[in-house]
């Protein structure tokens, strides 16, 4: 089981890695300080499991256990923190555990097993495809492994994981179908909430969005900016 630790404290980090070791299954993938951080590791690392600290700067972590909710395959939640007033909205979120600080040997075992167990029988989960074209073949693109959509005259381009395809869907019914899962970031092109990164102002004054498990940069629409900065502050 892969465990990533997220703390703003580096002593609380050494003292989760140092308390992994005696947990049996617990492989430690890695220890971050902000939530930012945070989202790049999910592609990086892949865990099954994060260790989460509320008090972060930036995205703390009841933001973003809101933001692991809306993934194809999110990990399980122990947090780990010293604030016992979120347990209750902790809970609302599903999550596998809520340690308080200091973290007790015992129980991050058995929060780390209650992970494990949802991990193998988790939450019914529906998942979405959509049917694109591909050199005259049909297939299913499933959004977890969709980058960016982008319109193209009377069709959408699909940029997923392993290459390029076009669907016969408008961005703004794609929309209007899931509108939990999608992030406009100006009138032609959409991309899944997950993979939205950052946001990079530029010298000319336009700012790029960055997304996770790709080199892409693409345009903001001065219009959905605001939007999108709200959304990365968990707002």
């Amino acid at each position: 089981m892969r465990i990533l630790i997220a703390d703003d404290e580096p002593l609380a980090r050494v003292r989760l890695e140092i308390m992994l070791r005696q947990c049996p299954g617990a492989e430690w993938v890695g220890s971050v300080g902000s939530g930012q951080e945070v989202l790049e590791c999910l592609a990086l690392t892949y865990p099954d499991v994060v260790l989460l600290d509320i008090a972060m700067p930036g995205l703390d972590g009841i933001n973003l256990a809101h933001r692991f909710s809306v993934l194809p395959t999110p990990p399980q939640v122990v947090f780990c923190t010293a604030y016992a007033q979120h347990a209750l909205e902790a809970f609302h979120l599903h999550v596998a555990d809520y340690l308080l600080k200091p973290v007790v040997q015992a129980r991050l075992c058995e929060a780390l097993r209650r992970a494990e167990r949802l991990n193998v029988h988790p939450p019914a989960y529906e998942p979405i495809y959509l049917s694109a074209r591909v050199r005259g073949e049909t297939l299913r693109i499933s959004l977890e492994k969709i980058i960016v959509l982008q319109a193209d005259d009377k069709y959408v381009e699909v940029q997923y994981e392993e290459g390029h395809a076009l669907i016969e869907v408008s961005l703004k019914a794609l929309e209007h179908a899931y509108p939990e899962r999608f992030l406009r970031l100006h009138r032609c092109c959409l991309i899944p909430k997950e993979r939205l990164l950052g946001l990079k102002p530029c010298a000319d004054g336009r700012t790029l969005a960055r997304l996770v498990g790709s080199d892409l940069t693409l345009p903001v629409s001065r219009r959905n900016l605001p939007l999108l900065r709200k959304f990365l502050r968990g707002e």
